[in-house]
């Protein structure tokens, strides 16, 4: 597959090197593929999709609605009428960052059935954990691996934004208090979450810093309102070879149900994030990697490591 940051006169350079040197001489902004929010083959503009972004524009943060290669400011946040402001700002020009500020960030484990491994039964209900809020990072961010972390892996997330505060809402009325969707990475270190190199007994009680350390929660480029979601695609890419792939429509917990679930023990508020859930088996990363996580109709989240 040839990437947009690759080059035929690359030579033996890696592809780190060849992704830094392109993210230096654009400042991660002027890149093909529409800061990878299309992807060949995936749903084009006039796709009924509104695809939303908060991005830094001149020193100042704004939100907006992207348009091609073009995003309208809109007037005050998300969550509101998303009234225009001002003139379109070509997408070259802007910094995307993650596109919310949660309160709280939750992710679903086992979520798909080949994550659990083989004959492993499925859960009875959503499974969620937390996430710190200080833990997110935006597109072209770089995932810092800590110090004395031995073992971190990817895992390529379908990710739910909450709209309005939900409370006790049900499965059917789940969709209302839904903005849209986006793409993130659930980082986590293996050794610390379950004792992946030196047996369980030596992993951390809780996931605090297995799946919460600074940096470990990638999101963006966009959240996708009005996506069908279960035609998408999702794939993770480690240095451009993919490692991750499925589609939607194998979630267990679909978004409808697990937002009702977890409503009913904890209030959602706008801006919220829910990670899904990762599929099949994940490997570690390494500094100087470049990861990115694709969904259909969503775009690409790149994200190099450190």
């Amino acid at each position: 597959m040839r990437l947009w940051y690759t080059s035929a006169q690359s030579g033996s350079r890696s592809y780190y090197e060849r992704f830094t040197q392109r993210v230096s001489r654009l400042d991660y902004r002027g890149r093909r593929g529409r800061f990878g929010l299309q992807r060949r083959g995936s749903p084009e503009a006039g796709d009924g999709v509104t695809r939303l972004a908060r991005f830094e524009h001149n020193g100042s943060v704004h939100y907006g609605i992207v348009q091609g290669d073009v995003i309208q400011p809109i007037e005050g946040d998300l969550f509101g009428p998303r009234t225009p402001s001002g003139v379109p700002i070509p997408v070259a020009d802007v910094k995307l960052l993650y596109p919310v500020q949660p309160t709280k960030i939750m992710a679903l484990a086992g979520n798909y059935s080949d994550h659990l491994g083989k004959d492993a039964p499925l859960p009875a209900n959503p499974e969620p954990f937390y996430k710190t809020t200080n833990s997110i990072i935006g597109p072209g961010d770089s995932v810092m691996l800590p110090p004395d972390s031995r073992d971190v892996h990817y895992e390529a997330e379908f990710v739910i934004v909450m709209g309005k505060k939900a409370k006790n809402v049900s499965a059917a009325e789940a969709p209302d208090y839904i903005l849209g969707y986006t793409c993130g990475n659930d980082i986590s270190e293996r050794q610390w979450q379950n004792g992946s190199l030196d047996g369980p007994e030596s992993k951390d009680l809780q996931w605090w810093r297995g799946k919460g350390a600074e940096t470990f929660s990638p999101v963006g480029p966009v959240i996708a309102v009005g996506l069908d979601f279960e035609k998408s695609g999702i794939r993770l890419r480690q240095n451009g070879e993919i490692k991750q792939e499925t589609t939607l429509d194998h979630l267990i917990f679909k978004p409808a149900e697990t937002v009702a679930f977890i409503s009913k023990y904890v209030t959602l508020m706008p801006g919220d994030l829910i990670f899904t859930g990762t599929t099949g088996t994940t490997q570690p990363i390494h500094a100087g990697d470049v990861l990115e996580v694709e969904i259909d109709g969503i775009g690409v989240l790149r994200n190099p490591v450190a």
